[in-house]
Formats: C-alpha cells, structure tokens, sequence
C-alpha cells in the first residue's frame, strides 16, 4: 500500500511539472505573438501614415493642375472661342468612341 501512495505521488508529480511546463510554454508563445503582434500594427500604423501622406500631396496637386486648367480654358475661350469649341467638340468625340467600343 506504501508503494502505492508513492506512485500515485510520483505521478501527480509528473503530472503538475508537465502542466507547469505546458503553462510556461504557451505563456512564452503568447508573449512572443503579442511582440509580433504590436510588429505588425507598428507596420501597419506606418503604412497607413505613409499612404495618407501620398494621398493628401496628390489631391494638393490635382488641385493645382485643376486650377492652372481652369486658368487656361478660360483664357483660351476668352481669346480663340472657335478653336476652343473645336478642341471641346474633338475631345467629346474622342471620349465617345472610347466610351462605345
């Protein structure tokens, strides 16, 4: 009966240092996908900075060829309103016949 008790004790020794060591392990695991984790987003987090930055310089400079196009068609149609309405007839065809094919 001795030697029982001793097995048995020995097993739910084994038993708790296995689990422990299971804990430890997945512990170590989940810290280490945190830290990868918080990597990406810190990536992530810079990309996106990045791409707004992009996106708000080349809305800044639609915006001037917008303005400086404006400037010119006014101009054009204030000085030459026959070839400017040509030009506009021309590019309307243009666009139609990409539009249809």
């Amino acid at each position: 009966m001795a030697q029982t008790t001793q097995m048995n004790h020995n097993t739910d020794s084994t038993v708790r240092n296995v689990a422990d060591n299971v804990a430890g392990t997945a512990a170590d695991l989940a810290a280490k996908a945190g830290k990868q984790f918080d990597k990406a987003l810190g990536s992530a987090e810079a990309t996106m900075r990045s791409v707004t930055e992009q996106g708000k310089e080349a809305g800044e400079r639609v915006t001037e060829v917008a303005g400086n196009l404006k400037g010119a068609v006014q101009k054009s149609v204030t000085d030459q309103p026959m070839a400017t309405l040509a030009v506009a007839a021309a590019i309307g065809f243009v666009v139609g016949a990409l539009w249809k094919s």
